[in-house]
Formats: C-alpha cells, structure tokens, sequence
C-alpha cells in the first residue's frame, strides 16, 4: 500500500520550469504543501499560480534564491522552519551550448560545476541537519543518465551530475541511522528548456519519443509515496523509444 503524503512540507528547488515545475503541480495536486525555489521571479510565480490551482487544499509559497550561493541560500532560507520539511527535491540543472572538452574553459567549466553539482551540495548542507535532528526526511536529487554512461551532453555536464549522484549516495551512507533517505533519478532525454541549449536543433521527431517533465515528475512521487522502511537508491527512466 502507497503512503498517503497528503499535508507534507516538501521543498523544490529549480521549481521555475521542466522537471522542478511538473513536480511541484504533481506534488499540489497530491496535497502537498510546498514551497517553491527558484531564481527566476516571474517564472517561479508562474508555477506558484498553477500549483496553487492544481492544490486547492494545498499551501504554496516560493523563495528567490540561487542556490549555488551557499551565503543568498542560507539568507533566503532564515524565514523558513526548515525542521519542517519532509522532503527536499533538488531539481537544479544545466547545460552550456559550448559543450565539448575542447570548447571547454577554466571558466565554463567552475560554471558548470556551481550550478549543477555545487547547488546540490548547498541544498543538501542545509537540509540535512534539521532532517537529522528530527529523524526524518527524504532527499531527492535529479542527476542525469549521463552521470552512469558516456554521450554527447558534455564533458562538465556528465562530471556534475555524476557528483552529484556520489554526493547523494555518500549522504545516504552517512545518514541512514539517522533516519534520512536520498534517492538519485536519473532520466534520459527529456523534453526540456535544456533541450533548447543543444549545440545543434532538436527535431520534433526526436523531441516527441523523449521523456515528459510529468515522468520525471511521477518518479518523485512515486518515491515519495514508499513507506520509510524502503529506499531507492537511484531510479533510471528512459525513453522507451531510442
């Protein structure tokens, strides 16, 4: 039998679009109080409106914050009781269009790793303690497919997301006695805004046999909805058609 997740408290970070923002209208319409993070202001009220309309039951807030600035995380956080949260869904991500080792630089390469690997760490860094201290919580980071097998996504990409797939498996290793659960998805291609940062232009074909937003976005739940004796360590989702 699923767990009734009706009234819990889960955060989501990169809530603005894709795989945050299908998330949080899934998590709404499950009865889930949320609070939204993101660093676009007009985006994330976006989905703070349709949340709020999918979740009638629901209480829906947002943060402005880039989550990579552990010190704009930390101060964007202060009014929130982070003891509170039962679940921390991390789905901040991104990609260069300058993707290949060779076009890489020392630049684009530290930016990479910010946004995507040290945001995951920021997050977490906050989250774990109050978790720890009640005995209780459930992270979940979006890694990527490309974390576990070689493909085109880029050098800095594939080395960000498998970091943060390891920082997710090392907190779990440390915590588990506390009573946290971390879980790492990791989707293939998915019908994104990041789809729009490939170097070359993404067919109709190619984009209709990709993964939806709303996939990625059961997967959560669905891990979400296991009972606390079960955890996942990692869920893979593909696109059944390559």
């Amino acid at each position: 039998m699923v767990r009734d997740i009706t009234g819990q408290t889960v955060l989501i970070a990169g809530a603005s679009s894709g795989m945050g923002r299908a998330t949080a209208l899934a998590a709404a319409a499950a009865g889930v109080n949320l609070i939204l993070l993101g660093r676009n202001t007009d985006r994330l009220d976006e989905t703070l409106t349709s949340a709020r309309s999918a979740g009638r039951q629901a209480r829906v807030s947002s943060v402005v914050a880039d989550a990579s600035d552990a010190d704009v995380l930390a101060d964007a956080l202060k009014g929130i009781d982070l003891t509170a949260v039962d679940v921390l869904i991390n789905s901040v991500g991104t990609n260069l269009m300058e993707r290949t080792f060779d076009q890489l630089t020392p630049d684009s390469w530290a930016a990479m790793i910010q946004a995507n690997l040290t945001a995951a760490f920021n997050l977490c860094r906050c989250f774990v303690p109050p978790m720890r201290l009640r005995g209780d919580g459930l992270i979940i980071n979006i890694s990527s497919v490309a974390a576990r097998k070689p493909d085109r996504s880029g050098a800095a990409y594939q080395a960000s997301k498998a970091g943060v797939l390891a920082l997710n498996h090392a907190i779990m290793e440390e915590e588990w006695a506390n009573g946290l659960r971390t879980t790492a998805i990791l989707p293939g291609m998915t019908d994104t805004p990041l789809l729009d940062r490939r170097p070359s232009p993404v067919s109709t074909e190619v984009r209709s046999a990709a993964l939806q937003p709303e996939d990625v976005a059961e997967a959560c739940l669905f891990v979400m909805r296991l009972p606390r004796r079960a955890h996942v360590s990692e869920l893979v989702i593909q696109p059944s058609r390559r």
